[in-house]
């Protein structure tokens, strides 16, 4: 049963995914949502990438998202105490449910600033799937809203059922918000997991003209080799954010700018300079030996794996 019941809810989630008439309303909204970033200039920006969560390494989303989805869970075993408690308790039982709800509509606010400034870096099934994320726990923010409402105007019993309501969306849109991640690798790493192995033979250097950005292959992972102002800078090529191709994007001083969404990474160090993505690129040494441009791993790199 449980397992017909999860393939049921994948298939849904899937089909929500496809339904192409949300697309001009996607575009729309995402049009509307950068170009607010962009007017502002440079405090648009780092406004942008404080919310991404380029500071914290990790995406500031789902950091927030525990603040609404723990405070309404205790809302609600608080709402099941106070309905069965003794009338002289209930008092401090409805206090602590009520502050709750008030600390979870707060985290849910924070939680929906960062979740739409992250989904203005999705496309396609991605950015599909997100709009109805959002949509459903809108819906259950304005359930707790009024839920709060009904409880200050002394409608306890209307107040706790509108929360219950409210527990059931939040949960749907935390099932399309896994299936984000888990399915569609929303907010995850996409790069490589590079070889560590020593200096490896990239390509012969007079390949390699300046300002121009070449992708290679070392031991099967994809490298992005430039060589700027006489130096040359090695980081993998496949953006961290969600596997865009960085050699066919644009190069920008000692940086290159992913193609599909924007994100902005330095060459010296791999470090992220502009979101959506948050995590590094694993960066590379690189020598000429006997004209041919060798690389390997940084052996002292933060971003290393294994």
């Amino acid at each position: 049963m449980a397992t017909r019941l999860a393939a049921i809810a994948d298939e849904t989630v899937t089909a929500l995914g496809k339904q192409q008439w949300l697309a001009p309303i996607e575009e729309r909204m995402q049009r509307a949502v950068i170009g607010a970033f962009e007017a502002a200039g440079s405090t648009g920006r780092a406004i942008k990438n404080f919310l991404h969560g380029t500071w914290l390494g990790h995406p500031l989303h789902p950091v927030l998202t525990d603040v609404p989805l723990g405070a309404w869970t205790a809302a609600f075993v608080l709402d099941v105490v106070e309905a069965n408690s003794p009338r002289y308790l209930r008092r401090e039982y409805a206090r602590g449910a009520d502050t709750c709800i008030v600390i979870g509509i707060a985290g849910a606010a924070g939680a929906a600033i960062t979740g739409l400034t992250d989904w203005t870096g999705t496309d396609g099934q991605p950015r599909r799937k997100g709009l109805v994320h959002a949509a459903l726990n809108t819906t259950a923010l304005a359930c707790y809203v009024g839920s709060l409402v009904l409880r200050r105007l002394g409608r306890r019993s209307e107040g706790r059922a509108l929360a219950c309501v409210g527990a059931g969306v939040v949960s749907v849109g935390a099932y399309v918000g896994g299936s984000l991640v888990y399915k569609d690798r929303v907010g995850v790493d996409h790069s490589e997991t590079p070889s560590a192995d020593g200096f490896v033979v990239a390509l012969p250097e007079s390949q390699l003209e300046d300002g121009r950005m070449r992708r290679v292959v070392v031991n099967g992972t994809r490298v992005l080799i430039v060589r700027h102002l006489g130096r040359i800078y090695a980081i993998n090529e496949v953006c961290s954010h969600m596997g865009g191709p960085l050699a066919e994007g644009v190069l920008e001083g000692s940086s290159v700018r992913c193609p599909w969404h924007g994100s902005r990474f330095a060459l010296d160090d791999g470090s992220v300079l502009e979101g959506p993505a948050t995590t590094p690129q694993p960066c590379w040494q690189t020598r000429v030996r006997n004209g041919q441009v060798e690389v390997r791993l940084r052996p002292a790199d933060p971003t290393t794996r294994g």
